[in-house]
């Protein structure tokens, strides 16, 4: 027996070395923006952005492996979308902290994020998700993920009166998307292996010929870690100003990184008697990368919804995260050509992912109304305000409204009452709930 049988169990859950690479491969692509995103967006809090490019590519490494040494899971960690962007431009630029104090209340809320797991309170919430809301989590991740990339092709465009209207489609970006996808979808029908790999790498040189895109090079030193490395500011975190911040931090990341766990699990088919244990390890890998990502100097990680493409692409144990984590660290001395693959190449494969994570509606019972609104509302929410989290707190609340006033509370487990009322009280008390 081989170091990778032994470590992954490939032959168990049905997959080769070679599936797993191209399935690593694959989520990386589609997830390696947040080395460039992620920088810019602190950088905007005044951060150093050199050395977050450097905290950003080592959390996402250490996180990731961890997630395939200890939970053997297809999932990729980083610092999320979204999550940053309300440390910078709501908690330093709005709010008035220091990133040094937003960064501890990063760490604060990591570390009750550890507590909530060890203490299988997590566990305990994940038990208590109604079958129909676990059916509308991936669902909404699916139409989550269109939108991310309907977004970067160019295809959807903001508008004032509608709020998102039809891109310019005749630039060679949103063309070039649109060939990408058809290529994708008739490959993978073909059964032909690495599909959404093969489809991301021709869009990319395409894009040198048609689209502007340009080679810089290959190679280049890691800046220094050291501007942000320990810089966290814990006193000023437990400043009373800055609780309701830690418990935002908190909130979010129990929800978001909960939610796309299950969800990413579930399109692997992890998500069954004997095979929860690894979850159990997977919700422990990724509350550890969050309080280790802040004392790096980076805001919160969680788990990317972006694996759902390597998870399509046949990735099933944690061989396809370590060779995410793997790319993440080459990343450090590669940057010009980790940067090279554009966002509207990767956006047909988070599409045609998307498409297929809609087949979940088909699970849901259309005759019980009580069931299949919450889940509608949650999967309709998620895109619609740009937040798995939002879309969680909005079904919950729904389901357990719905179920009280039409005689059905002993069908509810307990905890689905506990979440919906912490969910009230964030979005009646707290500042921007």
């Amino acid at each position: 027996m081989n170091w990778t049988e032994r470590v992954f169990k490939l032959q168990e859950h049905g997959t080769t070395v070679r599936t797993e690479v191209v399935a690593g491969l694959t989520t990386f692509l589609t997830m390696a923006y947040i080395i460039f995103v992620n920088p810019s967006i602190l950088g905007d809090a005044g951060m150093p952005k050199d050395s977050v490019f450097v905290a950003t590519c080592l959390i996402a490494a250490l996180g990731t492996m961890i997630m395939a040494f200890y939970a053997n899971y297809p999932i990729a960690l980083a610092p999320g979308m979204g999550l940053n962007a309300y440390f910078a431009y709501v908690v330093v630029l709005h709010m008035g902290f220091t990133w040094q104090a937003a960064l501890g209340a990063v760490f604060v809320s990591g570390c009750l994020f550890l507590l909530v797991t060890i203490f299988k309170l997590r566990e305990l919430i994940i038990r208590g998700i109604p079958h129909s809301l676990r059916y509308a989590i991936t669902v909404g991740i699916g139409l989550f993920l269109a939108l991310i990339a309907l977004k970067s092709a160019g295809i959807v465009a903001p508008s004032k009166a509608t709020y998102v209207t039809l891109g310019d489609l005749h630039t060679p970006q949103a063309v070039l998307a649109v060939l990408g996808f058809f290529l994708i979808v008739v490959l993978d029908r073909l059964k032909v292996p690495g599909a959404i790999l093969i489809g991301i790498v021709a869009v990319t040189i395409a894009s040198f010929f048609f689209a502007g895109n340009e080679f810089r090079g290959i190679f280049s030193a890691p800046p220094s870690i050291a501007p942000t490395f320990l810089q966290l500011d814990i006193k000023a975190a437990l400043a009373g100003g800055i609780l309701n911040v830690i418990l935002v931090f908190f909130l979010v990341e129990l929800f978001d990184a909960t939610g796309t766990l299950m969800g990413v699990a579930k399109r692997a088919g992890l998500l069954v008697p004997g095979k929860m244990d690894r979850l159990n390890k997977s919700l422990l890998a990724d509350s550890a990368a969050i309080f280790a990502g802040s004392l790096l100097g980076t805001s919160s990680t969680t788990a990317y919804v972006e694996s759902a493409a390597g998870v399509q692409a046949g990735g099933r144990t944690g061989l396809t995260a370590l060779t995410v984590a793997v790319l993440f660290l080459a990343c450090l001395f590669i940057a010009p050509l980790a940067g090279v693959v554009p966002a509207y190449a990767t956006a047909p494969a988070l599409f045609f992912v998307a498409c297929l994570m809609l087949r979940e509606l088909t699970e849901l019972d259309w005759n019980e109304t009580t069931e299949v609104v919450p889940a509608a509302v949650t999967a309709l929410a998620m895109p619609f305000t740009y937040s798995i989290a939002n879309g969680l707190a909005f079904g919950f609340i729904t389901y357990a409204v719905l179920k009280l006033f039409t005689g059905q509370v002993r069908q509810v487990h307990w905890m689905v009452w506990v979440i919906g009322g912490v969910f009230l009280f964030k979005f009646i008390w707290l500042p921007g709930g």
